[in-house]
């Protein structure tokens, strides 16, 4: 049967069209298969880049600055440097040990071989810490290089390192009681280490502001160099006098800026395990004491600055004064009546009881409180301690108080009131930064005349020059020395012993223009040698003298020879 040519024109034009549409079906399924396979390589690529990018952040990033709260590293802080830019305190990197609990299989044998290298480890306390099941626990804070080195050939799963901060003190223990201490967060607990913290430092380390390329150095009036002449001459004479402690000070007089001050025991800021023992306290600022005679000092410039005595007033010695069940008399006395400078020189308990009579009861204790000496002292040191006075004066109290004892102060406010009788007046703030003169002056308290002032720099200098003056033993040829002695019996059962005492020698230099004062302390002295006293005259005395020879070229004071024996002058 033939097929009609319609018919296999028909065929032919159907053939062709399942096929277009076929073709069609193909093309439309094939867009979107290779839609599918870019949009999918488009989300991997876009993942994988997310992650690229993540971890070139985050190894762009200080692993100091991460991690979570659980193992937050410690925060900045800033150097701390003397007034000639020298390191005093600095941060230091170091490892600390951190565990994860929840990767730890075997408790006991972690501690087992943690125990080989670190055998203080608390083995109960870390126990529970690895079977607590949390997702990080501290072990030891603040390894050792090698003790880190040791754990890691240990290979134990679940434990790792991180970088601290640790506060590094270069000059050990020579600086401890001016810069003080931190905690194991690198937080500041004491001294000017405190202080700082105080200053907004906390508020900083607590926002996570702290970064130490934008902390600039704190700067000290310290000068190291001065500092390591007192620590060691203090250090020295507590082993020399076989005391209990020692101490001193140098202060500038025009400034009133701290240029060092030390007190012995210490302790080593790098490992101070000892540092909270009652008799490791900074004496110079937290100790109080009765300051025996170097209150004369004080006693003297009051009567003079009262305006009814003079350098020319002369007060009966003859006699001891009996005043209820107290009888006073003086250690040498001259059995006569003495100058202003005599009673100043031979130091006459007497004399000075009888100066402070001229003034009054209420007159002794106000100049007292005005010359800072019964009230707590202002600084940046946070360890101040605050005087102690009778409740009520009476007689006896300013009697007793005119050569220093009855009321307890501290030796730096001591120093911080002789030097505001030596520069003219003008009682300043001591302070541990830096301070100008104009500063210094523009924040002082004029708390006597310039004629005062005047008077006692002329008998200081004459208690150090003059025949039977206390403080020969201080002089330094070329420095022109002067100063006044204090020798105070201790309280022992409740009564002034003979035999325990608090020694003090409080100078100036050079004397026809003060820069410095230098104090300094010793804590129940015992003689040199068998025979000798153990005045302040002997033994502290002799501490300034040392400060003054080794300290004085670098403080820039630059000797004077042959004005020693120049006649000494003074205006009446």
């Amino acid at each position: 049967m033939k097929l009609m040519p319609w018919k296999r024109g028909s065929a032919v034009s159907e053939d062709k069209s399942a096929s277009i549409v076929v073709e069609g079906a193909r093309k439309a399924t094939g867009g979107r298969t290779r839609n599918r396979v870019l949009m999918t390589m488009a989300v991997f690529f876009s993942l994988y880049g997310a992650i690229g990018g993540r971890l070139v952040y985050l190894g762009l990033q200080d692993p100091e600055g991460s991690g979570g709260p659980g193992s937050r590293v410690t925060a900045s802080r800033p150097d701390i440097v003397d007034r000639n830019g020298e390191v005093l305190a600095t941060d230091i990197k170091t490892a600390s040990l951190f565990a994860e609990p929840r990767r730890i299989v075997d408790a006991d044998e972690v501690i087992e071989k943690l125990s080989t290298v670190l055998p203080d480890i608390e083995v109960e306390q870390t126990y529970h810490k690895l079977k607590s099941g949390t997702g990080f626990v501290w072990l030891k804070r603040q390894l050792t290089p090698k003790q880190q080195n040791d754990i890691m050939q240990l290979g134990i799963p679940g434990i790792g390192f991180r970088t601290e901060k640790r506060r590094f003190y270069p000059g050990g223990a020579t600086a401890s009681h001016i810069l003080g201490l931190t905690n194991i967060d690198n937080q500041g607990i004491s001294g000017l280490e405190k202080y700082i913290d105080d200053q907004g430092l906390a508020d900083l380390q607590a926002s996570g502001l702290a970064v130490a390329s934008d902390l600039q150095p704190v700067k000290l009036s310290v000068d190291i160099r001065v500092q390591h002449i007192v620590h060691d001459e203090v250090s020295r004479a507590m082993e020399k006098y076989h005391s209990i402690a020692a101490g001193a000070v140098v202060l500038n007089v025009k400034t009133g800026e701290v240029v060092a001050m030390a007190s012995v025991p210490d302790y080593d800021p790098n490992n101070p395990y000892n540092a909270h023992e009652k008799d490791r306290l900074n004496r110079m600022s937290a100790g109080l004491y009765e300051m025996g005679s170097t209150i004369k000092s004080f006693t003297t410039a009051m009567a003079l600055d009262s305006g009814k005595v003079t350098l020319e007033s002369r007060f009966d010695a003859t006699r001891p004064i009996t005043i209820g069940r107290q009888t006073i008399r003086d250690f040498h006395g001259k059995g006569r009546v003495l100058t202003v400078p005599e009673v100043f020189i031979y130091s006459s308990n007497i004399g000075s009881a009888r100066e402070a009579d001229v003034v009054g009861i209420e007159g002794h204790r106000e100049f007292l409180h005005r010359m800072g000496l019964l009230d707590r002292m202002k600084t940046e040191l946070p360890e101040v301690a605050k005087p102690t006075e009778p409740k009520v004066w009476k007689k006896v109290h300013s009697i007793t108080a005119a050569f220093g004892h009855g009321f307890s102060t501290t030796p730096m406010q001591t120093a911080v009131g002789a030097a505001a009788l030596m520069n003219g007046g003008y009682l300043m703030n001591p302070t541990f930064l830096p301070r100008t003169a104009e500063e210094a002056i523009a924040g002082a308290t004029k708390v006597v005349d310039d004629k005062t002032s005047a008077d006692m720099r002329y008998l200081y200098l004459l208690n150090a020059t003059a025949p039977g003056g206390s403080g020969k033993r201080a002089t330094v040829p070329g420095y022109r020395v002067g100063g006044k002695t204090g020798t105070a019996e201790k309280v022992v059962n409740g009564r002034y012993s003979s035999t325990v005492r608090f020694n003090a020698f409080v100078a100036a230099f050079p004397m026809d223009d003060p820069q410095y004062i230098v104090l300094s302390v010793i804590d129940e002295p015992k003689p040199e040698k068998p025979g000798m006293p153990a005045t302040a005259g002997m033994n502290a005395a002799p501490i300034v003298a040392n400060i003054i020879r080794r300290s004085a070229p670098m403080l820039g004071v630059k000797p004077e020879f042959g004005q020693e024996s120049k006649p000494l002058l003074v205006s009446y």
